[in-house]
């Protein structure tokens, strides 16, 4: 069985492992993983920059399978069916996962993080972690995860029609958030330091605002907007200096929504925090309720991913091309790896 593990920061390895696959057990669901989409996580733990994070470790969470074999006690699962992979374990008896909340598990295992994760042929997960589709490809069913953090944040915000929103950052993850954010019927604008981002963020979404925030971005929005300032504000950099400028994009009674994350402490001017009586909400993972709306949108041609994915390569040929992948000009918005 083929993987290819990060064996420490800068070191990917492809290797031959014996060619014995267990049968899954009660609950559990052999499969055979075709796609693998590449995320800013992945690019992070090659550089030795990911928190909770040990080495060795198969990357690789965002993930279109084939069902190989079934456990004991599955259902509404068929061997053959394409499925999107939730790779967000949780434990299901936890105070957060009794809320609801399972994103928030206390013992929850990211695959790919935390566990080793599908940059291989075979794995073994949970039953209940699929979300099949008997009418997307698998290419198209590894982009559903990083859709599925903007679906989250967007959902946290609660955003109404008509809505003006800033999204701040053009990667994936912005332009996961801008495309949840048109579909509730807000009003986006984008914000990034990159013009080459910008243009493809403007060439996905032509109904938008797209701004450059390589200087000034507070002057360059009132510019545009005046004192009348976005109502909510989705900071999807990662970026601590990003993050905590953030603040003095809101309009008064708005809503500040953090959807990356660094480590380290976000600080504000607490006066002023209160003065524009602001909400501040973070973002962490997303659900199995936003894999199956995902799904639903690109079963329905709502969503259009073909110009997300700039970047291919087979397992072949990645060890050699993956660190080509982190250059600042690469051009890379999402690149997937066929197994």
């Amino acid at each position: 069985m083929d993987a290819i593990i990060l064996e420490e920061p800068g070191q990917l390895r492809r290797v031959q492992r014996e060619n014995i696959v267990a049968p899954p057990g009660p609950g559990e669901a052999l499969i055979r993983i075709r796609q693998v989409g590449v995320c800013g996580t992945d690019f992070h733990a090659f550089r030795g920059e990911q928190p909770f994070f040990s080495y060795p470790r198969i990357l690789g969470h965002e993930l279109g399978v084939d069902i190989v074999a079934l456990g004991a006690g599955v259902q509404d699962l068929a061997v053959g069916n394409h499925c999107a992979v939730e790779p967000y374990f949780n434990c299901g008896h936890c105070p957060a996962c009794r809320r609801g909340k399972p994103n928030c598990c206390l013992n929850l295992k990211v695959f790919g993080v935390h566990i080793d994760g599908g940059m291989r042929e075979y794995a073994t997960v949970p039953a209940a972690k699929l979300h099949p589709s008997d009418k997307l490809t698998n290419e198209q069913l590894a982009l559903v995860e990083p859709l599925s953090i903007g679906a989250h944040a967007v959902a946290r915000a609660q955003l109404v029609q008509g809505e003006q929103v800033l999204v701040l950052g053009a990667g994936p993850i912005g332009l996961a958030v801008t495309q949840f954010a048109l579909l509730d019927g807000a009003n986006v604008t984008v914000m990034d330091i990159s013009e080459q981002r910008l243009a493809f963020c403007q060439r996905m979404y032509p109904t938008i605002t797209c701004l450059n925030n390589n200087g000034d971005g507070l002057s360059e929005l009132q510019a545009r907007v005046g004192d009348d300032l976005p109502t909510a504000v989705f900071d999807a950099t990662g970026n601590p200096h990003s993050m905590m400028a953030a603040f003095n994009y809101v309009a008064f009674g708005g809503r500040l929504i953090f959807v990356g994350l660094f480590q380290g402490d976000v600080t504000f001017h607490d006066p002023e925090f209160h003065r524009r009586e602001l909400t501040l909400l973070s973002s962490r993972n997303s659900t199995g309720a936003d894999f199956r709306r995902i799904i639903n949108y690109l079963e329905t041609n709502q969503i259009r991913l073909t110009p997300w994915i700039t970047h291919r390569t087979t397992a072949d040929a990645l060890v050699d091309v993956f660190p080509s992948w982190l250059e600042r000009d690469s051009g890379v918005i999402k690149a997937v790896i066929s197994l």
